[in-house]
């Protein structure tokens, strides 16, 4: 339990600080339920920080509490959505953020807008796909799971090719902005594939006998964070739109999934179960494709989460199955 303390501590405080100032036992309420949504939407985000997390050196894996925490919280569940609404309304984030506080409706309205939610969906989905196809067409990883799609002989051509995922998401960028005719679209979803490649790149210059840099894990982890987030923090808004209630909610269940990553860090989880990555980056793959899908048709929240919870409950089982199987 001692990985869980500090969210305990945090979440007693929200909890009282939702209770106390921002309206009592049906704002308590709110904030738990907010809590429950992050922490269900992004089990899958923990299981992934936790296979980035082994490579980092131990120093930087407590800097991702230290610090991670609260960009998580006040950067991309607070200031972010300001940021997107300051953007498409052509304000400042001062006055954004006076709208937030003082006119939330309004400031739900321009951020529930088409063209913002496509912005949106264009860059988390694409960095997220690309999170995705670096996995599966990775040719030197070892364990399979799904073995029809991961060790198919078109998978494994595709996979000794330099900078496949690269070109598949490129490819289906271009389907997709083309369809939209919109170069804001185009930018939005390039940004993505270019950040992660970026990533990468320099994770790879810096990688020194194994370890990863630390500074880059860290961004590459926030990144990967915004991307799941986008989701959490515009369906919070079908349950509040004061944004401190959003943030203090979201920003309890993200500490509680981070926490979760440092736990099975610690524990060797992936090393004892060793479908669970797998699961994790079907589920990825899974909200990335539905983040396309919205930018066509709404998708409900519960679909998301249960998508995630079925891959990786089944990667726990087969899991499970397997190290039976072994003893």
């Amino acid at each position: 339990m001692k990985h869980f303390n500090s969210s305990l501590i945090v979440a007693l405080i929200g909890f009282i600080s939702a209770y106390v100032f921002l309206g009592g036992l049906e704002t308590l309420y709110i904030v738990v339920l907010l809590s429950i949504l992050e922490i269900s939407l992004s089990f899958d985000n923990a299981v992934v920080n936790a296979k980035v997390l082994e490579t980092m050196d131990p120093i930087w894996q407590k800097r991702f509490i230290t610090y991670g925490v609260p960009i998580a919280v006040f950067g991309m569940r607070f200031l972010f959505p300001i940021v997107i609404v300051a953007v498409a309304g052509g304000l400042t984030i001062y006055n954004t953020f006076l709208m937030a506080v003082y006119a939330p409706t309004q400031y739900h309205d321009i951020l529930a807008r088409e063209d913002v939610h496509n912005l949106i969906y264009a860059f988390g989905g694409s960095f997220l796909l690309m999170v995705f196809l670096s996995f599966l067409l990775d040719e030197e990883r070892e364990t399979k799971w799904l073995n029809v799609i991961e060790s198919n002989s078109f998978i494994k051509k595709v996979a000794t090719a330099d900078h496949s995922e690269t070109v598949v998401a490129i490819a289906f960028g271009l389907f997709l902005t083309s369809y939209f005719n919109s170069v804001s679209i185009a930018l939005a979803y390039f940004t993505g594939v270019l950040l992660h490649s970026f990533l990468v790149t320099l994770d790879d210059l810096l990688h020194t006998d194994g370890i990863r840099s630390g500074i880059v894990g860290l961004l590459y982890l926030e990144v990967l964070d915004a991307s799941f987030s986008f989701d959490g923090v515009i369906g919070a808004f079908a349950l509040s739109s004061d944004i401190f209630i959003i943030m203090i909610g979201l920003g309890i269940g993200a500490m509680f999934v981070r926490s979760l990553t440092l736990y099975m860090v610690e524990k060797k989880t992936l090393d004892e179960y060793k479908y669970l990555e797998h699961g994790a980056h079907y589920a990825i793959f899974a909200l990335a494709v539905i983040m396309f899908v919205k930018m066509f048709t709404p998708v409900s929240e519960l679909i998301v989460g249960t998508i995630g919870i079925i891959f990786i409950g089944f990667s726990l089982w087969h899991s499970i199955q397997e190290k039976r199987k072994q003893e």
